[in-house]
């Protein structure tokens, strides 16, 4: 448990200090991205603890008294809408703070940060659901896939309305609320978990320097057949 927890907060850190320091409007800017997803790291943390005046176990237990029947597959597919919509106004002519080859490297460099972050962190704490079904419930899988995906629709369109980050981030919150009224999750385990997709987006577009839209690019898409085997190889080349 503690390589895991230790994990999400050298993410916090490494957010924080992604930006150069040269001024205090830096500072100030990356305060303010940091200061939500933390204190969602710190709550969810909190909640652990059973001796807590917040833990887990008291919104589960709220769960199972009002909501016991619930059940809804809908998080399974929303969480993707933010990210989706990002490409449908893209689709309209609406464009985004990026180009589209470079929205979508951006987004493919979000996913695998929050990945690798949500795998390690499974893979280590070992908390069991609420459903008492597996033991890889802490964080959130769907919780930060949704909170990537609705960072990125703010990163890209915020700037051109606050309502495209409204509704994003309405969407990330109702996933990870369905995820803990499905009994599959633990209210830790939903902030954390987006809090991680948050982090995980802001660090990409804080480090991100290649300008991939500006190089020419060529896609290669090939089926194979190889010792019993067969699959399809798709490469895109920069």
């Amino acid at each position: 448990m503690r390589l895991g927890l230790l994990l999400v907060l050298q993410i916090t850190a490494a957010v924080a200090n992604s930006q150069p320091s040269d001024t205090v409007h830096h500072k100030t800017t990356w305060l303010k991205k940091v200061v939500v997803p933390a204190a969602m790291v710190t709550t969810g943390l909190i909640a652990l603890d059973e001796d807590n005046f917040v833990t887990r176990f008291h919104i589960q237990e709220e769960r199972q008294e009002h909501f016991p029947y619930f059940s809804s597959h809908l998080d399974d597919y929303l969480q993707y809408s933010p990210a989706a919509l990002v490409y449908g106004l893209q689709a309209t002519g609406v464009n985004g703070k990026n180009p589209l080859a470079e929205q979508t490297i951006l987004l493919f460099k979000s996913e695998v940060v929050m990945a690798s972050v949500v795998y390690l962190l499974k893979q280590t704490t070992n908390v069991q659901r609420p459903d008492h079904s597996t033991y890889n419930s802490f964080p959130s899988g769907h919780t930060a896939q949704a909170f990537v995906a609705a960072t990125f629709l703010h990163k890209e369109y915020g700037a051109k309305s606050v309502w495209y980050s409204i509704g994003g981030y309405t969407v990330a919150t109702a996933i990870g609320t369905f995820r803990v009224l499905n009994n599959r999750h633990w209210l830790s385990d939903v902030l954390v978990g987006g809090a991680i997709g948050i982090l995980s987006t802001e660090l990409v577009y804080a480090t991100h320097q290649h300008k991939w839209s500006k190089r020419k690019a060529r896609f290669t898409a090939l089926p194979f057949h190889q010792q019993g085997a067969t699959g399809f190889y798709a490469a895109l080349h920069f």
